[in-house]
């Protein structure tokens, strides 16, 4: 293997999530290695591991783990191993095979640097087509484990050691490298990179990397997205985030089983009121997923909304300046599984365009689909207007006689994607479906009903936005 440059990539809580050493001892133990490490003292240690990180016992451990396996046989412990890696696999997110990929692309080694035995993530290596291991060996004599490391435990100053010497073997200058890791005890290795990424970092690490300048990042979510114990502000919150729990409107949710439980997805909604994002924000966590939403710029200028929606994941648009970043992070963050939202008309209609039985959008949302072929979820909302109609500063809070908001999901749109204008027009009908008989007939409104349709004076549309 010969490349110009090498990402080295820790293993738990960066590569995956979960703890990887629960699920190999779980397989091994299935084979007749080890004892069950099913049980509630185990299941809380590997949940406080999986939340806070690692500790100086997981170097003193990897030491002491070979003399548990003396006399096991070598070609039976791998065999044992395979269907462990094929689970931790799942594990491994979107983002987390975008970014491998992304190295792969650009030519460079792919490394798993990682204290768990080579053995055991060998196999898992090649499963994610990563190019080598660099991780604790054991040693072996006549096809048995010895109960002996050969070399050094792949933990700490040894794994910085490590990737040194196979940087050195290899004629690779370790400053051209990346390395991820979550542990502060991987301080050494992110030190002699040139590109060193805390990635969900205990609280050691994060500090460190915050004197030092490193990217903190998450490979199972968004860049950007902060997270605390592997949660981000979305899952704190959304006991909170019910639409039974907003308290100036009575809001119905249903068909929340058309939205998917996991992958990406395109949720579309059309757009009436200021208030439909409150709805739209608790309709999706209802759903259990976190959504990304995309809006306008003049959305995350508001002081409190906009950084929140930020930390959230919120994809800002900047419309009319042919600025495609926009649309490339709403097609990364889909390819990585997670939802985007987006109401695709781009802004409430004013006038006599509100009561338009046609309804009529960008083509933001069919271009996304036929960029990522993720499904396309529509949202029909009804009665917003109610609660906060255009030409209000601020939404009605009649806790009496609260209006009655619907947002009814449909099924997938069944999309051609072989024209986005048409594509267009199948969103914006399948939304039109999902709306009460009466908003798909002509109307003739008052000149009431058509002033509640404009801003009040001044004041600039805050809707979320399609493109």
């Amino acid at each position: 293997m010969s490349a110009p440059a090498a990402a080295f990539f820790d293993l738990d809580r960066t590569l995956v999530s979960v703890a990887s050493p629960k699920i190999f001892q779980r397989h091994l133990s299935a084979a007749g290695f080890g004892t069950p490490v099913d049980g509630t003292l185990a299941d809380l240690a590997f949940k406080v591991f999986e939340l806070v990180g690692e500790s100086a016992i997981v170097g003193r451990s990897a030491k002491l783990a070979p003399r548990a396996a003396v006399g096991w046989p070598v070609d039976a412990v791998i065999a044992a191993a395979g269907p462990a890696a094929a689970e931790i696999a799942e594990h491994v997110s979107d983002f987390a095979r975008a970014e491998l990929a992304m190295h792969r692309d650009a030519g460079r080694a792919l490394v798993l640097a990682t204290t768990t035995p080579e053995h055991l993530v060998r196999p898992l290596a090649d499963l994610l087509g990563i190019d080598d291991v660099i991780a604790t060996r054991w040693t072996q004599a006549d096809g048995a484990f010895t109960g002996r490391i050969d070399g050094d435990v792949v933990w700490g100053p040894g794994k910085r050691d490590s990737v040194l010497r196979w940087c050195s073997e290899r004629d690779v200058d370790p400053t051209g490298c990346w390395a991820y890791s979550d542990s502060y005890y991987d301080s050494p290795l992110l030190d002699i990179v040139g590109h060193p990424v805390a990635v969900n970092p205990d609280a050691r690490l994060a500090a460190t990397a915050a004197l030092n300048g490193w990217p903190i990042r998450s490979l199972d979510k968004p860049d950007g997205v902060p997270t605390m114990g592997g949660l981000e502000l979305q899952d704190l919150f959304r006991p909170f985030l019910r639409p039974e729990l907003i308290p100036n409107a009575k809001v119905t949710v249903s068909g929340i089983e058309h939205i998917p439980r996991k992958g990406g997805a395109i949720i579309v909604g059309n757009h009436r009121s200021y208030f439909d994002p409150a709805v739209m924000i608790t309709t999706v966590a209802k759903s259990g997923r976190n959504g990304r939403y995309l809006g306008k710029k003049e959305v995350f200028d508001i002081p409190v909304i906009g950084p929140l929606l930020q930390a959230g994941g919120g994809i800002r648009i900047d419309r009319g300046t042919g600025d495609e970043s926009a649309f490339d992070a709403a097609a990364a963050t889909v390819q990585g599984g997670d939802v985007v939202v987006m109401f695709p008309q781009g802004t409430i209609p004013r006038g006599q365009a509100f009561f338009d039985p046609v309804l009529k959008g960008r083509w933001g949302a069919a271009r996304l689909a036929a960029m990522t072929r993720a499904p396309v979820i529509p949202v029909g909302l009804w009665g917003t207007d109610e609660v906060w109609p255009r030409s209000a500063t601020l939404p009605s809070f009649n806790l009496q006689d609260q209006p009655e908001v619907t947002a009814t999901i449909g099924p997938p749109v069944d999309l051609k994607y072989r024209s986005v204008e048409r594509d267009t027009e199948r969103i914006m009908h399948a939304l039109s479906a999902l709306l009460p008989e009466r908003a798909r007939k002509p109307y003739d409104p008052t000149p009431e009903e058509l002033a509640r349709t404009f801003p009040a004076g001044k004041t600039d549309d805050l809707g979320f936005t399609g493109r």
